[in-house]
């Protein structure tokens, strides 16, 4: 009986119109929540160039810092998401934003980029207890209808505009101060969702009583995590053969992970339920679109500051155009997705970024702002489209005993669709970079007379290659221009691998998606069905 009860506890507090009391308040508290994850992803970003100068770092290990917050967050949001369904979900979300400010803190005070590494992957790991839940509760305090629908387009539209903003307050803290002074951000952040969760919102709404399936949570971790740094590597000259195992070990963790849901009596993942088409495809897509965006914008901050020169605040402020692009198109597309359905709203998303990768194929060393605000424009506008009807169809796909699982996978897409995206693109641009600045000392026909560690250097990063450019005056323009000519190289690259996933991502929703009418007959299915 206690766990009938369970399954079936109110999923909104009565009397409130399908809302929780003071939901204004709650809304606040939650978006507050996600707006501290999504500013220490953000930050680190900004700060690259700052770091590989700071501490010598090659592009790989560049890439690594990137990624590392998006590493921790997407191998953990499944495990955590499902502790929070059975524990609480504003309990595991209150210890999450404690274990944010404590990162956020190493982060800052880091002595090498491999205690900063480590850093960055435990405030993923925070922010994997404190982000999914943020949705799962809006989905277990909002009943199904416009309200949850608007409820999800502030929280994706906040939360993504959240990523770009922390750029500009980034890059404004540069100015003065060292690099870790971005990871300060978020503690004040984190110090008002932490009041207003605590005074507002609810506890134990509709929340599951079955075991948690701790096998499966721990497998899906030591699947995701290699997942993401095996494509980090598997294009680097010197670690490819790692990434290629690396990926070897995810692809056959995540089978035993499938094999463990399916015989599992509590999975954490149900199969039955990730089955459904209203739940897989637009998770797929999802994190394609999302992927595709965190991606463009990492690329993007380092071609504008070592290729335009812009300041590490110019670079931030650039990138503006994409979260004025979340903030403005995200209640458009909560009333489109209502209307016409996930599919037009999606393709109308994927269009928009679409066109944003193929302005991006057109930067230059000398390319007016314009060109750029009109790429990260269109590369935010269209993701709020597909972010919101993506999240939208999960939740609506699962029921509220399980939100923790369908808020976890929303998560999973953005996490792991950026951080795979993150680490492709980034694994692009080194390679390209490499192979160009190579081509070019090869060019010169005085490779044996560079010597091997100096052209090592050189083809280490950017930053790696001003430093010896300032070891060698007489020639430093001369490598400084074909490093920055190589990154270009490098750049468009990484955006015509994103602007083919984006294609890829096109035509799926096209084939497999349904049209609206057979999503609602889907939908009424799903609803009725809430084993």
């Amino acid at each position: 009986m206690a766990t009938e009860s369970a399954h079936h506890a109110p999923q909104v507090p009565p009397g409130n119109n399908g809302a929780p009391p003071r939901a204004g308040l709650v809304l606040t508290a939650l978006v507050l929540t996600a707006m501290v994850c999504n500013l220490n992803i953000s930050a680190a970003n900004v700060a690259l160039p700052s770091i590989g100068r700071a501490f010598d770092a090659s592009q790989i290990v560049l890439n690594l810092v990137g990624v590392g917050s998006g590493l921790g967050l997407s191998m953990s949001v499944l495990y955590f998401g499902a502790i929070a369904d059975r524990y609480g979900r504003k309990q595991v979300l209150t210890l999450g934003l404690v274990f944010v400010v404590l990162a956020s803190l190493l982060s800052a005070f880091a002595p090498n980029v491999g205690v900063l590494f480590a850093a960055r992957v435990f405030t993923g790991l925070a922010a994997g207890m404190a982000y999914p839940t943020t949705l799962s509760l809006i989905t277990a305090l909002w009943a199904p209808g416009p309200g949850r629908t608007g409820a999800i387009a502030v929280w994706s539209g906040v939360g993504g505009m959240t990523s770009v903003a922390g750029g500009v307050l980034a890059g404004t803290l540069l100015i003065w101060f060292p690099w870790g002074s971005v990871f300060f951000l978020s503690v004040p952040v984190a110090g008002l969702a932490l009041g207003l969760v605590a005074a507002v919102v609810p506890s134990h709404v509709g929340e599951s009583a079955e075991p948690v399936d701790h096998l499966g949570g721990i497998l899906s971790a030591l699947g995701i995590a290699p997942l993401i740094l095996g494509v980090s590597f598997v294009f680097d000259p010197d670690l490819g053969t790692l990434g290629i195992w690396l990926l070897g070990i995810a692809a056959a963790v995540l089978l035993v992970f499938v094999v463990r849901q399916v015989f599992a009596r509590n999975p954490i993942f149900d199969l039955h339920i990730v089955g459904r088409r209203m739940f897989w495809v637009p998770a797929l897509t999802g994190g394609i679109i999302f992927g595709g965006m965190i991606g463009a914008i990492f690329v993007g901050e380092q071609f504008m500051q070592n290729i335009l020169g812009y300041s590490a605040l110019g670079a931030g402020l650039a990138v503006i155009p994409a979260a004025v692009g979340l903030v403005f198109s995200s209640p458009v597309a909560a009333k489109l997705v209502t209307s016409s359905g996930t599919r037009t709203t999606m393709l109308t998303g994927y269009s928009i970024v679409f066109a944003g990768f193929i302005t991006m194929l057109f930067w230059r060393e000398h390319s007016p702002y314009v060109l750029l605000g009109v790429g990260f424009l269109a590369i935010g506008s269209g993701a709020a489209f597909v972010i919101t009807s993506s999240s939208r169809a999960l939740t609506s796909s699962v029921p509220v005993r399980r939100a923790g699982m369908a808020s976890a996978t929303s998560d999973l897409q953005a996490d792991l669709g950026g951080s795979v995206m993150q680490a492709l693109l980034g694994a692009i641009l080194a390679l390209g970079f490499s192979s160009a600045i190579g081509a070019r000392i090869d060019q010169t026909g005085q490779a044996d007379a560079i010597g091997t560690d100096i052209t090592r250097a050189l083809r280490s990063s950017f930053a790696s290659a001003a430093q010896v450019a300032d070891q060698f005056p007489q020639y430093r323009d001369a490598i400084l221009e074909a490093a920055r000519q190589s990154l270009v190289d490098g750049a468009l690259a990484a955006y015509l691998v994103g602007g083919l996933s984006i294609l890829c991502g096109a035509i799926l929703v096209v084939t497999l998606l349904p049209s609206n009418a057979r999503e609602k007959e889907l939908l009424a299915g799903y609803a009725a069905d809430q084993d």
